[in-house]
């Protein structure tokens, strides 16, 4: 896959996602992250690329040509024309399922605004998705384009260690994930669970399961709505003492 990310700040962005994972995962030449400075499409000398807003009002607007020209630099030279992703506030909630659905895609562009906002006149010219990923407002789009690309990335097979760790993670059934131990087997008191030293896989996943269930149940109970539950397992949210150990 190829992200190309329009922003004023593209060393922020791509020196934050080229930590790591996403990083080694470039190299390999399974992802490849391109930064495009918007700046550089700026129409004056002295390279601005906002103005006032028409009808008055505090802070300032990013103009719409410098925009366009950025993407226009990344759409010139492709035959399909890539979704352009736009972070802001009042587009849908990004979650695991559109992870997913974006990950399907071999291109994708992210628009990053700032300042009070972009021009409408350029969004609705080229912007295909509006992504939000949560009711709260960052100073600009780069964080948040960061934090989609990195949870759609992780999807793509070859990015991560263990492929198949993308599909037993948290949300993957809409169920948060299970406790997780290391050694040593016993910490300031606390011992592993002997299920998870008794080398019985059945047994493991079974106990797995059942605390993803009642981690879910606690702390995040509206994704149980839509997660896939045996019989049985709907008993057991039913028994619950939530008061009680696990």
């Amino acid at each position: 896959m190829k992200c190309h990310i329009l922003t004023l700040f593209p060393d922020m962005v791509l020196e934050g996602l080229r930590t790591s994972i996403l990083g080694r995962a470039e190299e390999k030449g399974v992802l490849s992250l391109h930064g495009v400075n918007i700046r550089d499409f700026a129409e004056n000398k002295h390279n601005r690329v906002d103005d006032a807003p028409y009808g008055g009002g505090a802070g300032l607007v990013m103009q719409p040509g410098p925009v366009y020209g950025a993407w226009k630099s990344v759409a010139a030279g492709l035959e399909k024309q890539p979704r352009v992703v736009y972070l802001t506030p009042q587009g849908r909630v990004f979650n695991q399922k559109i992870a997913e659905e974006f990950a399907k895609e071999e291109e994708l562009i992210f628009l990053c605004g700032h300042y009070e906002g972009i021009d409408e006149r350029v969004l609705e010219l080229i912007v295909t998705d509006y992504l939000s990923i949560g009711d709260y407002v960052l100073t600009g789009g780069e964080l948040a384009a960061m934090v989609v690309i990195d949870s759609i990335a992780r999807l793509i097979p070859g990015v991560l260690h263990n492929d198949a760790s993308a599909e037993i993670e948290t949300f993957s059934d809409n169920l948060l994930e299970y406790p997780q131990y290391t050694r040593p087997e016993e910490f300031m008191g606390q011992k592993v669970p002997e299920v998870l030293l008794s080398g019985h896989h059945g047994n493991v996943d079974k106990w797995r399961r059942k605390q993803s269930i009642l981690r879910t149940a606690r702390s995040r109970p509206d994704l149980l709505a839509k997660a896939t539950l045996s019989e049985e397992e709907k008993e057991l949210l039913k028994t619950l003492d939530f008061q009680g150990e696990i």
